[in-house]
């Protein structure tokens, strides 16, 4: 089942890329300024270079730190998974996660598909990014809907709801067993882990893209500090993520490497294709523009759904109301965060 899916994702991401790429000739008309250097005084090639090399140092280790803080936690007993102290933590990154999708990716789709370097029709006529961003929220909802049922109808083994909603109209088969029980909660929480990174490597590597191809020393210098915090705290969430789905130590392992690299690698392929990559040519605002919307959708679902709603709605948080306001003050001070963070990133 695993396979299966992390299969049918990049299946996915390949055909958004192939799809972007393949309407980008849609515009030939733009002004002369775009696909050109910027005359911004803050354009320096050769300073902005040692800034990246530092960027890419200082990410990698937030990313490392942030994803792996959480798989360690079983060594800390105040920070142990079924904990008070971890639960609080988890919804603070899951509204850094949130954060991210509304404050971060969604409005950097809205301003790339709006800009004045696209023809009018059809860019300026139609919400692109609000249209992918629904799409990608189902697509992402049939993805985690049918994997789950792929597997327990694999494994007869019923569906844990969520919470969202009693009565008939919410029938499930449930578990015969407490082990059948324990096994789907277990499967719930690795389809999460899984469509959560796919969704954050996609926009991880774009923002890595942007600032490894920019030359602009002062937005470099921000963006450095901001993509630090924001990798540490976004790590985290994913870091929760992947040691609630209990795999084995190599896929662990590899699962935060994955995380850990990405944004690295984009800035290291932004500096291999900075002499031709121009963030403000159509082909890019597009390319970009359009993953970033497909990537916002995802998140946002994920942060709702599948971390906020399952934690707030699940028995441990729906037994004390003091938890439940302290999870959602954690997760507005996520949310909070990476609201002040879009200031420069």
């Amino acid at each position: 089942m695993a396979s299966t899916s992390t299969l049918t994702m990049k299946t996915i991401f390949l055909v958004l890329i192939f799809v972007s790429f393949a309407i980008s000739p849609a515009t030939s008309t733009a002004p002369e300024e775009c696909g050109s250097e910027s005359a911004n005084p803050c354009v320096n090639k050769a300073k902005a270079l040692p800034l990246k090399i530092i960027a890419i140092a200082a990410i990698l280790v937030a990313s490392m730190i942030g994803v792996g803080a959480p798989l360690f936690s079983r060594n800390v007993s105040f920070l142990q998974p079924d904990g008070n102290i971890f639960t609080i933590v988890k919804c603070f990154a899951s509204g850094i996660i949130l954060g991210t999708g509304f404050m971060h990716v969604l409005p950097d789709s809205f301003e790339m598909l709006s800009s004045i370097c696209l023809e009018e029709n059809p860019w300026h006529k139609f919400p692109f990014s609000g249209f992918l961003a629904m799409l990608s929220g189902l697509i992402t909802l049939a993805i985690d809907s049918m994997a789950t049922s792929l597997y327990t109808s694999k494994h007869a083994v019923g569906i844990v709801p969520h919470g969202h909603g009693h009565g008939p109209a919410n029938d499930v088969t449930l578990p015969v067993k407490e082990d059948d029980a324990a096994n789907a909660q277990l499967l719930r929480f690795r389809v999460i882990a899984m469509v959560l990174e796919l969704g954050i490597i996609v926009h991880s590597v774009v923002i890595g893209l942007s600032l490894g191809a920019t030359s602009d020393t002062c937005t470099i210098k921000g963006l450095i500090a901001a993509l630090c915090f924001h990798q540490m705290f976004e790590g985290m969430g994913l870091g929760g993520c992947i040691l609630q789905a209990e795999y084995t130590n190599m896929k662990k392992f590899l699962m935060a490497f994955f995380f850990a690299v990405t944004t690295p690698f984009g800035i290291a392929l932004g500096i291999a294709l900075s002499t031709v990559y121009q963030d403000n040519s159509p082909k890019a605002l597009i390319t970009v523009g359009l993953l970033n919307a497909c990537s916002a959708g995802l998140l946002i679902y994920m942060a709702l759904v599948d971390l906020l709603a399952a934690e707030f709605m699940g028995p441990k948080l729906q037994g004390s109301i003091k938890m439940q306001v302290k999870c959602l003050v954690a997760a507005l001070l996520g949310c909070g965060g990476m609201s002040v963070i879009a200031k420069w990133a």
